[in-house]
């Protein structure tokens, strides 16, 4: 489970993520990773699973996959990065283990990008 102090909870906090942030996409989800560094609070993560995934059920299954594959990669993260994960469609029928190697496959691709433009 993901500590609510590193949920992203305001609408703000994810549109300002998304379009300041960078962008890095893999089959089944995209990841917008973002600095901000002036905040020691912790990083925060937010997670973006629409209609499109599947019903109710699927949709929280999905987010709780997600949220469990991104609390062990907690520590790699830097307190003021910022990250919305965008589930995609494909999510609904891919395995824990698949959606957790995409997202440290997207976190790792998007770290040194970050740095360039931050």
């Amino acid at each position: 489970m993901l500590p609510a102090r590193y949920r992203m909870t305001r609408s703000t906090e994810f549109s300002t993520t998304v379009s300041k942030g960078v962008r890095s996409a893999q089959p089944d989800l995209v990841v917008h990773m973002a600095n901000d560094g002036d905040d020691p609070s912790g990083p925060r993560i937010g997670l973006v699973v629409a209609k499109s995934v599947g019903n109710a059920v699927v949709r929280h299954r999905v987010s709780r996959r997600l949220r469990h594959s991104v609390y062990p990669m907690l520590d790699e993260l830097q307190p003021g990065h910022r990250v919305v994960i965008r589930a995609l469609p494909g999510s609904a029928d891919a395995t824990s283990a698949r959606l957790a190697h995409e997202l440290s496959e997207a976190l790792r691709r998007a770290r040194p990008r970050l740095g360039a433009s931050a």
